[in-house]
C-alpha cells in the first residue's frame, strides 16, 4: 500500500494532514523563516539554508526573499536559476527548472489541485500535476503557472500571464489564458 507521500508524487489523489506530509511541510516553513529573515549581508548562511530548503539544486540558485514553497525537495533546478522577490513554488509533486531561468517578482508556480466533484474535494484529498520549465526562460512578474504544464527551452512568459497549457520552445508568450503571440527565431528571408 502506497504512502501519502508516494500517492501525492505519483500525482493521485492523497491527504495532506497525512501526519509525515504536515511534518515535512512544518520543516520547510521553518527553513522559510530563517531564509526570509536572512541577512544579506550573510551569504553563506543563506546558501547553507538553500541546500537543505533545496537539495535539488545545480549551482548558483539565487532566491530573493521572501520565497515561499510546499517542500523544497520536490524541486529539481538546474544552474544559475534566479526567483526575484515573492516567488512561491507549490511544489506538490515535481517542479523541474532549467538551467539560467529567470523568475521575476511575484510569479506563482502551482503544482497542487483538487477535485473538480464537491464530494471529493470536500472529503479532504487533493492531487498534483508536475510541471516542467525549460532552460533559459524568463517567466515575467506576477505569471501564474498552473498544474501540469510545460515550457519550452528559451521562451519567454510576459509579466501577468496565466499558463494554463504547455507552451512550446523559443516563443514569446503572453496573456490570460497564455498563448504564443510570436516565434523568438529569426526566419530568414
Amino acid at each position: 500500500m502506497k504512502t501519502e507521500k508516494e500517492k501525492m508524487l505519483a500525482g493521485e489523489l492523497y491527504i495532506a494532514l497525512d501526519p509525515q506530509l504536515t511534518q515535512e511541510r512544518t520543516q520547510t516553513r521553518l527553513l522559510l523563516l530563517e531564509l526570509n529573515a536572512g541577512r544579506e549581508d550573510e551569504p553563506e548562511k543563506r546558501a547553507a539554508i538553500l541546500r537543505q530548503l533545496i537539495p535539488n539544486a545545480g549551482e548558483n540558485l539565487w532566491l530573493q526573499p521572501p520565497f515561499y514553497c510546499d517542500y523544497g525537495t520536490n524541486m529539481i533546478v538546474g544552474d544559475n536559476v534566479f526567483f526575484n522577490f515573492n516567488c512561491v513554488v507549490l511544489d506538490v509533486t515535481y517542479v523541474r527548472i532549467g538551467s539560467r531561468t529567470l523568475f521575476g517578482p511575484n510569479v506563482q508556480v502551482y503544482t497542487a489541485t483538487h477535485p473538480i466533484d464537491h464530494v471529493t474535494r470536500a472529503s479532504g484529498v487533493e492531487s498534483a500535476k508536475p510541471i516542467t520549465i525549460g532552460e533559459d526562460v524568463w517567466i515575467g512578474g506576477s505569471a501564474v503557472i498552473n498544474p501540469g504544464v510545460t515550457i519550452g527551452d528559451r521562451t519567454i512568459i510576459g509579466a501577468g500571464s496565466v499558463v494554463t497549457k504547455d507552451i512550446p520552445a523559443d516563443v514569446f508568450a503572453a496573456g490570460n489564458p497564455c498563448r504564443v503571440i510570436r516565434s523568438l527565431v529569426e526566419t530568414p528571408a
